[in-house]
């Protein structure tokens, strides 16, 4: 070792001692910072007035048919069981199942009818929340560029098909902040659904995972069974006094480490722990029913009573969005209909109709629906034409994906109710008018939040990354009241 490199190893060394004998001093302040009482929660960065605090998005994974629910077509029934003319499908992309097979139009066999004042059209299979048609904003024109479930997915959730981009909940936590420091920013609920479904998609975490976000942004999925989040009880003879000074000291020597090295990870480690130990006393108060009206459990329908259910998790949301939970992500499987879709649609629809309904009337009549935006998606949409049909008969056939537009809807959170935006040709095929990207979507979601989507980034592999990407996207001004 020559002169110099041995000078340069005592410097080192000199610093990491000053930097240890400093830690416990440092690592206190540090611990204080932490404390619930210590501070009052920091502004959020607006970047205009926001119109809504807080998001309650029900993604319906699968794919729901806007034909059977949302998009009354009449002209179909006069089509029915025709080719889809070539012009119309022009070429497109289609996937697999369909690549290579006929393409006949199959018109709904459900009913639809003007609802509320706005006189929206509605299915038959949605009664319940038909009665709630002048709160909703209907987005006919939604569109995508996945025509696979998991891409699709993945980017309605993080706004990239490639996995490992940070989820819309992360983005909003990173950008926003905390509303309660003894609850999660972002909290996901994964649903128990009705038996008769098939083709159920899988879900993985990365679909609310912080990708390159720092890790204490990440969604935190409640468990329907045992302790709604893992751990969460003491183990066998530990109780809270004992818990309290074990989170005590292993901060101070994970205090004592990030100074040392300098990884910000270590002091989401402390963060997180720290909210694990509220949680401890925030989630079973979150979780107990018990203090429900009937009244209100009524609202959600009887399933409401089923740990686990979309109905019960409704519920939830509601009490999550109460004590200002900045996201909330409902999941419901099963939505993807190639076969048996009036049977397995009808019980999908029961699932969530009342459950849905009862979310908007509770949030309504508590003053909540003004400033929590709810938002109602699947990845794509299905497609004009059957799959499995047999001589036009529509006992027993299915609908194939269809990005190319599908419908989305909104409502609360300062968006204008009672109204039907964009358009599509009389196939439902292509767009006519006004097309909304996901992308445009997630820009519309943001503004209501006080959000430019432009100026939400974080620098990663030589990028400003934003949950939009980089292509052109806009919020969709007129939807918004």
């Amino acid at each position: 070792m020559t002169n110099r490199t041995f000078q340069q190893f005592c410097d080192t060394m000199n610093r990491r001692q000053f930097i240890k004998r400093a830690s416990m001093g440092l690592g206190a302040a540090a611990l204080s910072s932490l404390a619930p009482s210590a501070q009052a929660l920091p502004a959020p960065g607006y970047h205009f007035t926001p119109k809504a605090k807080r998001v309650i998005f029900l993604f319906m994974a699968g794919g729901p048919s806007q034909l059977d629910l949302f998009y009354y077509k009449p002209n179909l029934e006069r089509l029915h069981g025709q080719p889809l003319p070539s012009e119309i499908s022009n070429g497109q992309r289609v996937t697999a199942m369909t690549r290579g097979k006929e393409q006949r139009i199959c018109s709904s066999i459900f009913k639809f009818a003007p609802q509320g004042q706005s006189g929206l059209m509605m299915s038959e299979l949605l009664p319940h929340l038909s009665a709630h048609a002048d709160d909703i904003c209907m987005i006919k024109s939604t569109h995508t560029g996945a025509i696979n479930h998991d891409p699709a997915k993945t980017f309605f959730c993080t706004g990239s098909e490639m996995p490992g981009k940070a989820s819309m909940g992360s983005w909003l936590s990173y950008g926003l902040g905390t509303m309660n420091r003894d609850l999660p920013d972002f909290i996901v609920l994964t649903s128990a659904f009705w038996s008769g479904k098939v083709n159920v998609q899988a879900l993985y975490s990365r679909l609310w995972g912080t990708g390159f976000l720092p890790s204490k942004h990440q969604g935190v999925a409640f468990q329907s069974v045992g302790d709604p989040v893992l751990f969460l009880s003491n183990p066998p003879g530990v109780n809270r006094d004992a818990r309290r000074k074990m989170l005590d000291f292993v901060a101070q020597v994970n205090a004592e480490q990030e100074l040392a090295t300098g990884d910000p990870e270590i002091n989401t480690s402390i963060a997180q722990q720290e909210m694990a130990f509220r949680m401890q006393m925030s989630v079973p108060e979150l979780t107990d029913l018990s203090v429900e009206t009937p009244a209100t459990m009524s609202l959600y329908g009887p399933e409401v009573e089923k740990v686990g259910s979309f109905a019960r998790n409704c519920l939830l949301a509601r009490r999550m969005a109460e004590r200002d939970v900045r996201f909330i992500q409902l999941f419901h499987r099963g939505w993807d209909h190639h076969t048996r879709l009036p049977e397995n649609l009808r019980g999908q629809a029961q699932d969530v109709d009342q459950p849905i309904a009862g979310l908007l009337q509770d949030l309504k009549q508590r003053g909540l629906l003004d400033d929590t935006l709810v938002v109602f998606a699947g990845e794509f949409g299905r497609t004009t034409y059957a799959q499995g049909m047999k001589d036009g008969d529509r006992t027993d056939y299915g609908r194939d994906h269809h990005p190319r537009c599908f419908t989305t809807w909104m409502a609360g959170g300062g968006i204008k109710g009672g109204m039907s935006y964009g358009e599509t040709d009389d196939f439902c095929y292509n767009i006519v008018k006004d097309p909304v990207h996901v992308r445009d979507l997630h820009a519309t979601m943001l503004h209501q939040l006080g959000i430019d989507h432009n100026k939400l980034n974080f620098p990663f592999q030589g990028l400003d990354q934003k949950l939009t990407g980089v292509e052109p996207a806009q919020a969709v001004k007129a939807i918004i009241a």
